[in-house]
């Protein structure tokens, strides 16, 4: 059983947002993500995208290439045309020894936009599942084929945010398909993450840490806030900060093996990135070690 703790830069740096963070130098958020603990990061918008230079950038810090976020649009294209978009960025996590492939269909997602609040966020019609499902199923068995494991991303603002949406998007999908469990995203979204880690032990290969701050959350819901600027007000914290039972979580996930990676974007100013890391990691080692994970 093995269990590795990574982060995502966004606590430092935001890629929806990029002036969240803009001023923070990679080799900043990098030294601090190893002062904490973390032994591997999730590509952000300042890391470079070519091998030799990403691995020179990370090589000083000891930290390994956990994966990356791809931006997806099988709603609009074939699975062949999606792989031929996701090409430089499969073949960057195959050159860093990434095994899994962080993946979320954002052709009509609204989370970026700070316009548009959640509420108008897309919702797939109960026929489409199986065409979307189908071109899901032929990427992920391509991306396996090449060690890589395609995990989808739920996420709030997209068409895979609800409960209901994860249980159709999981049964329209084949085996090869893996599920990214994001305790933040289930946790607004209005699900339990405990649950889902349940029903999909089988198929989830990855794991996002984030925590909710019930009352922020409440107030997005109540006065119908964007996604960003539930953010900027907090709705987000690292593990331990919030309202998620994350040793209840991990209790449904045993014999998990792979990366747990804390991705709590906040805004560094009002959260200071160090501080919070060092939070985080230190709660969630605590909690893996409750569960019996560690």
């Amino acid at each position: 059983m093995t269990i590795r703790i990574g982060a995502n830069p966004i606590g430092w740096s935001n890629d929806d947002m990029p002036e969240l963070g803009g001023e923070t130098p990679l080799e900043v958020c990098l030294a601090e993500a190893k002062e904490a603990g973390f032994e591997g990061m999730e590509l952000g918008n300042k890391f470079p995208r070519e091998p030799e230079a990403l691995k020179k950038a990370l090589a000083p810090f000891g930290l390994a290439c956990v994966s990356g976020w791809y931006s997806a649009e099988l709603l609009k294209r074939d699975a062949e045309a999606e792989m031929k978009a996701l090409r430089p960025h499969l073949d960057l996590l195959k050159s860093m020894g990434s095994t899994v492939l962080v993946f979320a269909e954002t052709s009509n997602a609204i989370h970026g936009d700070r316009t548009k609040p959640l509420s108008q966020r897309p919702v797939m019609k109960a026929g489409d599942w199986a065409e979307f499902g189908r071109r899901m199923t032929q990427v992920a068995e391509r991306t396996l084929q090449e060690g890589v494991r395609l995990v989808y991303h739920h996420h709030m603002g997209t068409i895979v945010e609800s409960e209901a949406d994860i249980d159709a998007f999981m049964s329209a999908t084949g085996e090869a398909v893996h599920l990214l469990l994001d305790t933040g995203h289930a946790t607004w979204g209005g699900a339990d993450p405990a649950a889902l880690a349940r029903r999909y032990r089988s198929r989830i290969s990855h794991v996002h840490t984030k925590d909710v701050r019930r009352a922020v959350m409440e107030k997005s819901r109540a006065q119908n806030w964007s996604f960003l600027d539930s953010v900027i007000e907090g709705v987000y914290t690292v593990p331990g900060d919030g309202m998620v039972d994350f040793v209840s979580v991990f209790k449904e996930l045993p014999g998990y093996s792979g990366w747990v990676v804390i991705e709590a974007e906040q805004d560094p100013k009002k959260a200071h990135p160090l501080t919070y890391a060092k939070m985080g990691y230190a709660n969630l080692t605590r909690f893996l070690k409750e569960a019996g994970l560690r």
